[in-house]
């Protein structure tokens, strides 16, 4: 028995060496940003620091004025909300059509969704552009938006595992107590499935607070601008990048995604979320 438990202890010893280097390699270059973006500008040249002599917190606010922070602020805000409504929405209802009806057809359509996952964005780009183009959604934000409301294969299999999963009975309980489908749907289903729900709001909101290709393609407008399309278009007066407020401007932009990440990491690996994957 002792020998069974050193061998644990220092299998234990040992993952724990190997998960904290992990957890420096991951987090590094976090601290470099911080870093960097407390730096004056001579100190971002060489030769390399990883901490300043002197923080400089005014680099915060002079980096968030030169990108018009609250401007592309409010447009993320406004884009990510309303494609995580629209994701949840769009991927529950088809999810749940899959799942609880019948239909000829469904199978092969279920497979056909989901071979749609093998198509490269770049594929759809340019049908997709003039599509928006002839609608006129160019250079507005509802180019960004409308997508969101059509779903994505990948939630709606997420959603069609979990409404599988639920018996018939409570389906046929609810429709006894006249409740039509989309009431079970609403009352029942959508409240169940919260686990599911979470995941892809994670998922939809980082994507589109990251996005910037969506952006580049269909915004022209500096007033339409994204906070990713601001930071990426970070220069000097001179046109010249100044390091150490890019830094700044890029770790307020990521800081909602870490306080979401941290905040709700537990559903990336709750058993509530395995099961409602694996059905």
């Amino acid at each position: 028995m002792s020998n069974v438990s050193n061998i644990e202890r220092k299998s234990r010893t040992v993952t724990f060496i190997i998960l904290s280097l992990g957890l420096v390699a991951f987090l590094f270059p976090v601290f470099w940003m911080i870093g960097t973006s407390l730096k004056t500008p001579p100190e971002t040249m060489y030769p390399l620091q990883l901490l300043p002599a002197k923080p400089m917190w005014g680099n915060f606010p002079e980096a968030l004025g030169m990108i018009n922070f609250f401007n592309s602020l409010a447009n993320t805000l406004v884009i990510t909300v309303c494609c995580v409504i629209g994701q949840i929405i769009s991927c529950s209802l088809v999810g749940f059509g899959f799942a609880k009806f019948r239909f000829p057809g469904r199978d092969w359509l279920f497979v056909a969704m989901l071979a749609t996952m093998m198509l490269p964005g770049q594929v759809t780009m340019i049908p997709v552009f003039i599509l928006f183009r002839n609608m006129g959604l160019v250079d507005s934000l509802g180019a960004l938006i409308v997508p969101s409301f059509f779903g994505g294969a990948f939630f709606v299999y997420m959603f069609r595992q979990f409404f599988s999963a639920v018996p018939e009975e409570v389906l046929e309980a609810a429709r006894v107590d006249g409740a039509s489908s989309w009431g079970i749907y609403w009352k029942i289903m959508l409240p169940m499935s919260w686990p599911v729900m979470m995941v892809v709001m994670i998922y939809t909101f980082i994507g589109a607070w990251n996005d910037y290709m969506g952006p580049l393609i269909y915004l022209n407008s500096k007033a339409n601008f994204t906070l990713a399309q601001a930071l990426a278009g970070f220069t000097g007066q001179e046109g010249n990048v100044n390091i150490n407020l890019q830094m700044a401007a890029a770790f307020v932009t990521m800081l909602p995604c870490l306080i979401l990440f941290f905040a709700a990491q537990r559903y990336f690996f709750d058993s509530e979320f395995s099961a409602a994957v694996k059905g």
